[in-house]
């Protein structure tokens, strides 16, 4: 006999403020399902989990969970109210003998369980709510973007409960890689309508482009068919105008029809400006060595950073990224060791704890009260990249629409306020991006526009991130954070960070390496004879680095080859022509650079 759903939910309509979230939706979660809640940011993937979770009631349509069943709900702003500490919070409503559920979670999650709620961060009472979700071990899980705020260590260990659990969830997250690894079938919530695939996320946006190129064809064929109506009753109306009325209804039904359709929201109109040129050598930092009391944060740590080099700091929450990258970048000085930085640095920063944006302020003020984007006598206007442009045509242009203009910027979700923060970020000129965790929040198609406006930004980026894939995807070279002041550099992104750790931990290499394991240095402990630390570090990224000027020569040379691109847009002519030599002096000496290196190494 088969089981009845954990949860169903039957012609569900709900409306905010007149305007409709969802109509008739109907949907069920089964046992054991591993389910990936997706859409844009804004289109109801929250306001769903909450109708889930009974938090929030539909305008009409009704839910029903099994008598026994316990759905169990991780939301992204908990309420601790009337609890004294993080732990009590998280053992709430748990029996004695369950208690080692809770310090569990909690030693995998890394929070602590004594916290006082009163001085606990956002990021430290989600971690309680999500340990306090685990610990319940209900039938059905509905997690709210669970991965914020965790590190990378945090995200694998709840990867690998989620992994092993028998449990069904919904899962709502921007992180691909957790979505991925994890999911087995794909809800997604697109202009109030909820689609639903029996794959997981690693099947959603070849599904998601399917759907929207049949969508796109079929309204070709109605835009066709209109045409072709419209032109008869025109041309012969007035001959058959009795016996042709049912034709003029059809007609008029037709447009009815497109009328009705809802247009797709399009990807923000993100765009990095440019500032002027950089040094080629950005940062060459050499022994840099802090601690504050008895903490070390970074010892005896180098780096050359070149212009155009992506650069991603991993590591575990608390390790030191923010702190290395204040080093880096002069605004905090080592207690040993030293910083040069190139000429003509023009920085711009991303910052994760939004500490840049007023809760009380409204985005309208958000924008035109910043230094960096105020128009001298106007009220009305920012600069945006060296031209006025009214705030509310701005603001349209990452998605927000003019009834927010005026909304306090606490109103709202975390993905717009990223976007708000990138709006700032990319109205100002720059040649070096700081990004600190940048991802959080941002849906897929945001996220997959950030990427390629990076790929293309001819400016240098120093990324802190614990989303896997967007380094991956995004990273030149990765600096690993380990603790006890450690930091070692490796080419690429994230999994080859990892596969070179692996590699270095090999029987064969430890034995080697053994002698040398005590001493701290990097220099001492990963260069091999004969290369310095840096010249090692360049030889592992230059295959990478030519690589990358490689796909970026084919592209500018597939752009030109258009005939009548000088004609057309002699501008952009000109500026890809620039950019095409450019790369290509680029290339030629980064495969200089790499034979002299690859010489030196094989002479050692």
């Amino acid at each position: 006999m088969a089981q009845a759903p954990l949860l169903q939910l039957s012609d569900i309509s709900l409306t905010f403020g007149g305007n409709p979230v969802f109509a008739d939706l109907s949907l069920t979660v089964q046992q054991g399902d591993r389910v990936a809640l997706v859409g844009r940011n804004g289109s109801g993937k929250s306001t769903l989990m909450k109708v889930m979770a009974a938090l929030v009631e539909p305008d009409t349509g009704t839910r029903v969970v099994p008598a026994g069943v316990s759905v169990g709900y991780m939301e992204q702003d908990p309420d601790l109210s009337g609890y004294e500490t993080l732990g009590e919070f998280a053992a709430a409503g748990l029996a004695a003998s369950e208690m080692y559920r809770v310090e569990r979670a909690g030693e995998g999650l890394k929070f602590d369980p004594d916290r006082p709620v009163a001085t606990a961060s956002g990021g430290e009472r989600r971690r309680a709510a999500l340990a306090r979700l685990m610990a319940e071990e209900p039938e059905l899980m509905l997690l709210d973007e669970p991965t914020n705020h965790l590190d990378i260590e945090a995200i694998g260990w709840l990867e690998d409960e989620l992994r092993a659990t028998r449990r069904a969830f919904v899962l709502i997250s921007h992180d691909r890689r957790f979505l991925t690894e994890l999911t087995r079938a794909t809800l997604w919530v697109d202009r109030g309508e909820v689609r639903r695939q029996e794959k997981g996320f690693a099947a959603f946006e070849a599904w998601r482009d399917k759907t929207w190129d049949d969508e796109d064809t079929q309204r070709h064929k109605l835009n066709r068919k209109i045409k072709a109506e419209a032109r008869w009753a025109v041309e012969g109306i007035s001959a058959r105008r009795k016996r042709n009325q049912g034709r003029l209804r059809a007609l008029a039904d037709l447009r009815a029809e497109r009328a009705s359709q809802i247009k797709r929201q399009g990807a923000a109109a993100m765009d990095l400006a440019e500032g002027p040129k950089s040094g080629k050598k950005v940062i060459e930092a050499k022994g840099l060595t802090l601690a504050f009391g008895d903490k070390t944060i970074i010892r005896d740590f180098s780096i050359t950073v070149q212009r155009q080099d992506r650069v991603a700091f991993v590591g575990p929450n608390g390790v030191g990224k923010t702190t290395l990258i204040k080093l880096l970048t002069g605004e905090i000085a080592p207690d040993a060791g030293e910083v040069k930085l190139g000429t003509n640095l023009i920085p711009a920063v991303f910052d994760q704890t939004r500490a840049q944006l007023n809760p009380e302020a409204s985005l309208w003020d958000s924008l035109t009260t910043d230094p960096g984007m105020r128009v001298s006598g106007s009220s009305d206007q920012v600069m945006v990249r060296g031209t006025p442009k009214h705030v509310v045509g701005y603001l349209k242009e990452f998605l927000f629409d003019e009834r927010q203009a005026r909304a306090p910027v606490r109103s709202l979700s975390g993905g717009e306020k990223a976007r708000l923060l990138l709006a700032r970020l990319m109205a100002q000129e720059s040649n070096l991006l700081v990004l600190d965790e940048p991802t959080n929040d941002l849906d897929v198609e945001t996220l997959d526009l950030l990427q390629d406006l990076l790929g293309d930004y001819d400016g240098t980026v120093l990324l802190i991130s614990h989303d896997r894939d967007f380094v991956d995807r995004v990273a030149t070279s990765t600096v690993a954070l380990e603790g006890r002041g450690r930091a070692t550099v490796y080419a690429g992104g994230w999994s080859d960070y990892q596969s070179q750790k692996r590699e270095s931990a090999t029987p064969e290499k430890r034995e080697k390496s053994a002698p040398k394991a005590e001493k701290l240095s990097q220099e001492v402990k990963v260069a091999p004879k004969g290369l310095s630390f840096t010249e090692k570090h360049r030889l592992e990224a230059l295959p990478g680095e030519i690589d990358r000027l490689t796909a970026e020569i084919g592209k500018l040379e597939a752009f030109l080859a258009d005939p009548d691109l000088f004609s057309t847009a002699p501008l952009k002519f000109q500026k890809a022509t620039d950019a095409l030599v450019e790369r290509q002096t680029a290339l030629a000496e980064a495969e200089e650079e790499w034979l002299v290196l690859a010489e030196k190494a094989e002479e050692a």
